[in-house]
């Protein structure tokens, strides 16, 4: 069992989740956070910050957050990270996993922006 972060991140990216890990498992791609499935000790303090409530145990996913299950597995085998130990702030990824990187905009996003839109 391991966590794992769904669509809800997405364009979102609060970050709370990465100051919180205890050992620095969580990973940022250019569009979302992906959770190294080894790296994660599941403590579950990442779940408890996030505030689009993005981060699942693997087990408790429905059947249409199932595919992030293999995401945030397949993220650090097509990025080339493999397991390096540890997300190093100060150089995040400049790339999603395919299936991200193709994903519409974030629903939540684009409702925030033209709400913004309108209070200007």
């Amino acid at each position: 069992m391991a966590l794992i972060i769904n669509a809800e991140c997405i364009d979102i990216k609060d970050g709370e989740c990465t100051v919180v890990c205890p050992v620095d498992c969580i990973y940022e791609g250019t569009r979302m956070f992906y959770i190294h499935p080894t790296e994660c000790i599941e403590c579950g303090l990442c779940e408890s910050v996030c505030p689009v409530d993005a981060i699942r145990y693997d087990d408790e996913v429905t059947p249409e957050e199932e595919i992030y299950v293999t995401i945030n597995r397949e993220y650090f085998e097509v990025t080339g990270l493999g397991s390096p130990g540890g997300w190093d702030r100060t150089a995040p990824a400049a790339i999603d996993h395919p299936i991200v990187a193709a994903a519409p905009p974030n629903k939540t996003t684009v409702e925030t922006a033209l709400n913004e839109g309108k209070n200007t």
